[in-house]
């Protein structure tokens, strides 16, 4: 039996404690703040990096070094016979692709995943990796079985602000001015590829009822499990923890049947929209 190592980044959200415990490897992702390079979780906690946002720092995401990743590949190489590495979404970063690039001069002993998925959903397939190791699982299989359901998955996010969204071109400034003046809460949507737009809310209220119906309908329709048995689901949130726990309980009743994961979103995630977001996930559990 091939000895395998799950290796992810900190988009997953999974910390570097967290890893130990679990038995995988997380890259810690670099960021730009004001031209300066810092490592997530390394030398920029959560609480850094809100500050700084806070403080109007031009903060800029970066993929993995690419010595970075080559070098604890290589490092890993020397204990493991085989490495599963799972990027974040191809969709959202072009770190999935460089990754790949990479791996083809290791001779079939790192497989890179590309499921589409980006933070708690990311984790999950982290956690699935690692089990499915456990089971006897190589490389090859782990990749195949992830890549087969890697749209399994979907993720609904309320925005309590517009700006960050508008500093990365995502939105235009006129609609974010708008948005403001009307005081309202977007939902998006990130179902394998892309952060999408879905609704717009006037109240987080109203806001955290579209996103627990939307689920809901996903459950039924497009994972065949209204009851929830067959999926895995989390929340997470930027910075406000007081009104994550709030949203948590609300899920919880409805869906009394799911066992809720909450985490915070990675900063990759978090620097496009600002603190005060809530997030509903969800992935089908792997068998």
């Amino acid at each position: 039996m091939s000895k395998v190592i799950i290796v992810t980044d900190s988009n997953s959200g999974i910390t570097q404690a967290e890893a130990e415990e679990l038995g995988v490897v997380v890259l810690p992702m670099p960021f730009y703040i004001d031209e300066q390079m810092y490592y997530e979780e390394i030398d920029l906690t959560q609480e850094q990096f809100y500050q700084k946002l806070s403080e109007g720092g031009e903060i800029k995401t970066s993929m993995p070094l690419v010595g970075d990743v080559t070098d604890k590949w290589d490092e890993l190489l020397k204990e493991y016979d085989e490495i599963v590495h799972i990027p974040m979404s191809s969709g959202l970063s072009s770190s999935c692709e460089t990754a790949h690039m990479l791996s083809k001069d290791y001779d079939g002993r790192v497989q890179v995943v590309n499921n589409q998925r980006i933070s708690v959903t990311m984790r999950q397939s982290v956690v699935d990796a690692k089990n499915l190791a456990d089971q006897g699982k190589n490389a090859a299989e782990i990749k195949q079985i992830l890549e087969d359901c890697k749209f399994e998955s979907s993720i609904y996010i309320m925005v309590d602000t517009l700006e960050y969204l508008k500093k990365g071109g995502r939105i235009t400034p006129a609609a974010a001015a708008l948005g403001t003046l009307l005081k309202l809460k977007p939902v998006l949507q990130i179902q394998g590829e892309k952060l999408d737009a879905f609704a717009k809310a006037r109240t987080v209220k109203q806001a955290k009822s579209i996103m627990i119906e939307s689920m809901k309908n996903d459950f039924e329709k497009r994972f065949d499990s209204p009851d929830g048995t067959k999926m895995n689901l989390e929340i997470a949130y930027t910075y406000d923890l007081d009104a994550a726990e709030e949203f948590k309980k609300e899920v919880q009743e409805a869906f009394p049947n799911n066992e809720i994961v909450m985490n915070p979103l990675s900063l990759s995630v978090s620097c496009h929209i600002g603190p005060g977001a809530l997030a509903i996930a969800c992935s089908k559990k792997v068998e």
